[in-house]
């Protein structure tokens, strides 16, 4: 996968910018991160944290490593 994966605070990335999509395992998680690509965003890989989920995530806490949540925002074009 091409895009960042790093762990930053949902809020801090926020502040930066970036937008919340969802939270997926693989395949749907490179293929999601592709399609944004695509589409003109950059993407931002963030593991998983179930304490930041605001929506129900109890089946996604028994094994939290497999997740990733997916960030875009839109790629500044320089030129």
């Amino acid at each position: 996968m091409a895009a960042e994966t790093t762990s930053m605070s949902s809020a801090t990335l926020v502040g930066a910018g970036w937008e919340k999509r969802a939270t997926y395992d693989e395949p749907r998680l490179s293929e999601i991160a592709e399609l944004y690509k695509e589409l003109g965003f950059e993407v931002y890989i963030q593991p998983f944290n179930p304490d930041e989920e605001t929506h129900c995530a109890e089946c996604l806490k028994f094994s939290p490593e497999k997740y990733k949540t997916v960030y875009t925002r839109k790629a500044v074009n320089i030129e």
